[in-house]
């Protein structure tokens, strides 16, 4: 049911009885300026009074959002294009983010945990997963990044009572048991048809966790997409994403009454969101399902998406008939993509405004030319483009990253040339720097020291912001500024090079992922920055990390703060190669010298006597003319000027 919202908080109450008792004590006047003194009067006591009623929820309001043919647009007519962040590891565990990936999914977890204690034990910990991983905090630093909207993905056991997810749990237990399934899905169907499915909207943790995002994102003039990442049954093959037990069960699962009862409940839970949050206005968009994948004949279904057809226009209708206009956002075949049989002519709904089509991009081109043949293919932003003008819809990218830092930057800029939104995936990553957060290591969730280090190092103020991510995300193409704050004379570590794109604070020679199919990371060590540079832990090392693999024509830029002017020893310490190796520096326009790397593969230290070097801050540039294999730091040493050099 939808909430009530009380026009009159109980201090405007108070005040209107006041106001009336007052009223009741003012003589009878005459005149006119008299009777404008004390209309005067009235007017202000009115209009404070409605100020009191109106409360910082009706100063926060937001403007709802609907498609005008191909815009998005506020209630004025003035576009909005949502560029923002996924909060997603929070209310569906992927194991890849958690650092678990050998359990796969979150029903693998839960099990994991179930060997070990009670039922009861393992859903405390989840309520205190759920209360601590995302906060107000977290909200709070996407807005002051500049975002404006935050994509909440979801699992549906969230909206069943704990009698029904207790029921879920059993299957966990033994998901190969089809009996068990077969009792759940039985349970399913009598819930479903005695109207017991999620309707008890206060009691269920669901809303409870939605209405706590709406209210955060709104105090920060901020929309919010609900996503059904885990839809009942499961949208596709993969069960990290879905936590499905079986492959496409949503598509295929019937029960005795040989119902798909799986879309059933899909329709049933739409409706109940619809229902609930019809008038809410920081709600920009329901994703009714995430990434459906792997429909096809190779699964026994069908080869033109007739299935995700039917099942949307389904959802389409039950949404509508709640009076809900929100806007709908449909994700294709092919984890969110292809729109064979979807375009809007296809669909079989009855209303068909307030569509908007979605795009998911990781691990593809940028270039803003290159088109996909299929004209249905969304991935890339030529097509999303083309899509959008053919047939007059709004277009979004639900989904993006999971890539290199230079390669986030050329896609916002493209996306943003296009004035196409988009999500970035994603908030927050254990020992990663692809997250915009990073979560320390916490050992074992199947441990007690384990769980509770993931609850500590989650929490917001625990987490590392990833610099270098924010920047790709929010700055120019031309931005660059310190990483660290670096002083000469000093040490340098070399992964301590500036913030900014390949090409304007590094170089190197595969600086970004644009092909799906070549899974080697960007980063090749994989550790500290995700750039293309590469870097890997070095605990005997200052800052703990070395650069790797430097190869000719790559370089690196550091922002220096030159504190003593006057000439310097430069000491390079680092792993050769094989063969010959060799090396520059350079500060600003100014050449500083060269050295030569003899082969070798043991650590050492190359030297290289310096010219005067002016006070003040500067841009110092490291160059790889022939290749060496590590680098670990650059010493600058001060010397003696030539005029000190005989002093005694």
């Amino acid at each position: 049911m939808e909430p009530l919202r009380p026009f009159f908080s109980f201090p405007a109450f108070l005040f209107l009885l006041i106001l009336l008792h007052m009223m009741s004590r003012i003589r009878p006047v005459s005149g006119l300026r008299k009777a404008s003194a004390r209309t005067g009067t009235l007017g202000l006591a009115l209009a404070g009074l409605l100020l009191m009623a109106a409360g910082p929820t009706q100063a926060q309001k937001m403007s709802p959002l609907h498609a005008e043919g191909p815009r998005i647009v506020d209630a004025t007519g003035r576009e909005v294009v949502l560029r923002g962040y996924n909060v997603g590891g929070w209310l569906l565990q992927e194991s890849y983010m958690l650092g678990t990936d050998t359990l796969n999914s979150q029903w693998r977890i839960r099990q994991g945990m179930l060997r070990t204690m009670p039922e009861a034990e393992m859903e405390a910990f989840y309520r205190q997963y759920r209360q601590q991983f995302i906060t107000k905090a977290d909200i709070d630093f996407l807005a002051r990044q500049g975002f404006n909207c935050v994509r909440l993905p979801l699992h549906y056991d969230l909206f069943l009572t704990p009698e029904q997810r207790h029921a879920r749990t059993e299957v966990i237990r033994d998901p190969q048991n089809e009996a068990r399934l077969d009792a759940y899905v039985r349970q399913l169907s009598q819930w479903y048809d005695a109207g017991q499915l999620f309707n008890q909207s206060r009691k269920l943790d669901g809303f409870r966790y939605i209405d706590d995002v709406v209210k955060w994102c709104a105090a920060n003039q901020m929309y919010v997409v609900l996503d059904l990442h885990a839809a009942p049954g499961g949208q596709g093959t993969d069960a990290n994403i879905n936590d499905n037990f079986r492959p496409l069960d949503l598509w295929k699962r019937r029960d005795a009454h040989g119902r798909l009862i799986y879309q059933d409940l899909t329709v049933r839970l739409w409706e109940q969101l619809a229902l609930r949050y019809r008038r809410e206005p920081t709600i920009a968009l329901y994703d009714f399902i995430n990434e459906p994948h792997n429909l096809n004949p190779a699964h026994g279904l069908s080869a033109d998406n007739r299935e995700l057809n039917g099942l949307y226009s389904r959802l389409i209708d039950a949404v509508r008939d709640q009076q809900d206009p929100h806007l709908l956002l449909l994700e294709g075949n092919g984890y969110g993509n292809e729109y064979t049989n979807l375009t809007p002519d296809k669909l079989t709904a009855r209303d068909k405004t307030n569509l908007v089509y979605n795009g998911h991009r990781y691990w593809c081109s940028n270039d803003p030319a290159l088109l996909d043949p299929n004209p249905n293919q969304l991935n890339l932003i030529a097509n999303l483009a083309a899509f959008r003008q053919r047939w007059q819809v709004p277009v979004w990218v639900g989904e993006t990253g999971e890539n290199s830092n230079d390669w986030f930057a050329t896609a916002v800029a493209g996306l943003h040339a296009a004035s196409i939104g988009w999500c970035h995936w994603n908030i927050k990553r254990v020992a990663s720097g692809a997250g915009l957060l990073r979560i320390a290591p916490y050992g074992s969730l199947l441990t007690p020291e384990g769980r509770a280090a993931l609850l500590r190092n989650a929490r917001f103020g625990n987490c590392q912001v990833n610099p270098d991510v924010v920047t790709a995300l929010t700055k120019p193409a031309d931005y660059h500024a310190p990483f660290r704050t670096l002083t000469l004379p000093g040490t340098i570590a070399a992964p301590d090079y500036d913030l900014g794109r390949d090409g304007v604070s590094y170089h190197d020679t595969y600086a970004a992922r644009t092909d799906y199919r070549d899974p080697t990371p960007t980063n090749q060590g994989e550790a500290y920055r995700n750039d293309g540079v590469d870097i890997a832990p070095a605990p005997d090392l200052p800052g703990g990390f070395v650069v790797q693999h430097l190869a000719a024509g790559e370089w690196l830029h550091y922002t220096v703060n030159v504190t003593t002017a006057g000439p310097y020893l430069a000491e390079l310490h680092l792993q050769p190669g094989p063969a010959p190796g060799h090396l520059s520096l350079a500060l600003g326009a100014q050449s500083l010298g060269s050295v030569p790397v003899p082969a070798g593969s043991a650590w050492t230290t190359v030297s290289l006597t310096l010219p005067a070097l002016p006070a003040g801050t500067h841009t110092l540039r490291l160059r790889i003319e022939q290749p060496v294999q590590q680098l670990g730091w650059l010493r600058f040493i001060a010397l003696p000027s030539a005029g000190e050099v005989g002093r005694p």
